[in-house]
């Protein structure tokens, strides 16, 4: 006998779940928990399967047997009807799904496994170039034109290294969304191929060490904030990358015993490394802990104290010094390897501090000795020389055997 309203509505749990019939396999599943859900069953390439078509009353019976009748309609034209319904399912969320809800998700998932910097960096292009560009956009909207558009406005800038991470972003992001289902397409494929063409790079400029003095001098008159002017300072005398030095939590130094130790997960070869400081960097340490002390961060950003000083910072206040193409916050750690390779000091010393990887990779495992007394006294004499440098004095450099 069909189903009727009445007997639906009355229906009433029992200890274990049981259905009642209508017709043309819909039935009404009552659970013991009172849930009343309209069930289809059916045969599909000689299996039998069965389909949600929703809770009573919510969907009354005429409505479940329309719901029934559609289905039914499928089976005939040789369509299943649980795939079409987890098709339409996907092509609705698709549809309400905005890039900027894609690029967070993905955010999300990917930055737990990143380098602090590389999270960082991450965060800042999609909030400062991608989403506010097309953010709002359903992605299935999205096509290849519109990122080029993209991409192209940042090659603009000049930042063409800025462009290379957003084509890949959004390449990863694309391939997300296909994951997930809310994507059909990946427009950020083979953006590389109309990338914009990088000028012949001059790698790390840097000036002579017997211009340093100047650039010291034209720095102290500029009108660049204290805790740059005394970040460029620590580049010069400790020789670390710019990117480690711009993201030090104070947690990391110990001015005491004249050490700053940085992590693993901070470092481009992901090994922890052990920086020792020279005398004069101790005191532009303590220096700066009086500016920036009450923050996490040294190098605590001027508009926003939980985020680091801008990547931007360093070059700019050179720039504005006038060593333009000249000189950068990186093209010291060239002048520090250039001048202490030059006066005999043990290179797998100078590496070290510079915490490069050994080209020998078996070597590279096993070498665990950071030659942190050793580095100790050759980085001590380099802030010496600069000091004497700029003091005028005539400086004849030590060679080490």
């Amino acid at each position: 006998m069909p189903l009727t309203d009445t007997a639906a509505r009355t229906a009433k749990p029992k200890e274990k779940l049981y259905r009642l019939s209508d017709s043309l396999g819909l039935c009404l599943e009552v659970t013991p928990t009172g849930a009343k859900l309209w069930r289809f069953r059916y045969r599909f390439a000689g299996k039998p399967k069965m389909i949600s078509l929703g809770a009573y009353p919510a969907v009354t019976l005429a409505k479940a047997r329309e719901r029934r009748d559609a289905a039914r309609s499928l089976v005939a034209e040789g369509i299943d009807p649980s795939s079409h319904k987890q098709a339409e399912k996907r092509t609705r969320e698709a549809e309400a799904h905005t890039f900027e809800i894609l690029a967070n998700e993905w955010y999300a998932y990917n930055s737990p496994r990143w380098a602090e910097s590389t999270a960082y960096k991450a965060r800042l292009y999609l909030d400062n170039d991608i989403i506010p560009a097309i953010g709002r956009r359903l992605v299935a909207e999205i096509t290849r034109p519109d990122l080029v558009d993209l991409v192209r406005k940042v090659e603009k800038r000049g930042t063409l290294n800025a462009a290379g991470k957003i084509r890949q972003w959004l390449n990863q992001i694309f391939r997300f969304g296909l994951a997930k289902g809310v994507a059909t397409t990946n427009p950020a494929t083979d953006l590389d191929v109309v990338a914009a063409h990088a000028p012949r790079a001059r790698h790390h400029p840097h000036v002579p060490l017997a211009e340093i003095p100047e650039l010291l001098e034209k720095l102290a008159a500029a009108s660049s904030d204290a805790p740059t002017r005394l970040a460029i300072r620590l580049l010069l005398i400790t020789g670390v990358r710019p990117g480690e030095l711009r993201t030090a939590p104070w947690d990391e130094f110990d001015l005491d015993s004249a050490t700053w130790t940085i992590p693993a997960a901070r470092m481009k070869a992901r090994r922890p490394h052990i920086v020792p400081l020279p005398a004069q960097a101790v005191v532009m340490l303590r220096e700066l802990a009086e500016i920036t002390g009450c923050y996490p961060l040294a190098f605590a950003g001027k508009q926003n104290p939980d985020r680091p000083m801008s990547e931007n910072t360093i070059n700019k206040a050179l720039r504005l010094i006038g060593y333009e193409g000249r000189q950068t916050g990186h093209g010291f750690r060239h002048l520090l390897s250039t001048e202490l390779n030059s006066r005999g000091y043990n290179r797998d010393w100078i590496e070290r501090q510079l915490a490069h990887g050994d080209k020998d990779e078996i070597r590279d495992t096993y070498n665990h000795a950071h030659y942190l007394e050793q580095r100790r006294g050759m980085m001590q004499a380099w802030a010496d020389e600069i000091d004497a440098l700029c003091a005028g004095a005539n400086v004849v450099a030590i060679r080490r055997a």
